[in-house]
């Protein structure tokens, strides 16, 4: 009889095995390293652009911050020169009612009337001024009433004085100003 020695073979059948086991193995722990690594890579790729988005959005943030001081600059601008055209505007307008009221007292004046004087404080008008008499005098303040530009025209003073050799009348009217 012949006998064949099988143990030898099992043992050889079992180390071909376990190599194999073994390159499965390892080959298996350098995919998943190679995995890993490319996850890794991957990852910090992500933080790099992220980072950098980051840095960018500061950079707008400033950029941004800047033109939004520039613009509150601007406004402050914008708002000072707005106040100097309104007072410019009010100037034009107190303007034009002056000459309106000039040309209103001047159209009102007799011919034996001079004036010497005005004082506006607020809508209060005072003239002052010299008239040949009491009559010329009381046409200026008719006139006066009349007109749409003064109401409350009231006598306040009204003296007589000589000047060369002749008597006149010094008289201080008193009125207020209509708002047109």
């Amino acid at each position: 009889m012949i006998k064949i020695n099988l143990l030898h073979a099992k043992k050889v059948k079992g180390k071909v095995g376990g190599r194999k086991d073994m390159i499965i193995f390892i080959l298996a722990v350098v995919c998943l390293l190679g995995l890993l690594g490319m996850v890794q890579w991957r990852i910090g790729k992500e933080k790099e652009d992220t980072f950098a988005k980051i840095q960018k959005t500061k950079e707008d943030i400033k950029y941004y911050n800047a033109l939004i001081a520039q613009a509150q600059k601007d406004k402050e601008k914008q708002k000072t020169l707005q106040e100097i055209l309104d007072v410019i505007n009010s100037l034009r307008k107190e303007k034009s009612f002056a000459s309106r009221v000039m040309d209103e007292i001047s159209v009102q004046k007799p011919e034996k009337l001079q004036l010497e004087s005005m004082k506006k404080e607020g809508s209060k008008l005072g003239i002052e001024g010299v008239a040949l008499d009491d009559e010329t005098v009381a046409n200026f303040m008719t006139n006066l009433r009349k007109s749409k530009v003064f109401k409350n025209v009231d006598l306040v003073v009204s003296e007589q004085f000589e000047q060369s050799k002749i008597k006149l009348k010094k008289f201080t009217l008193s009125c207020e100003i209509s708002p047109m």
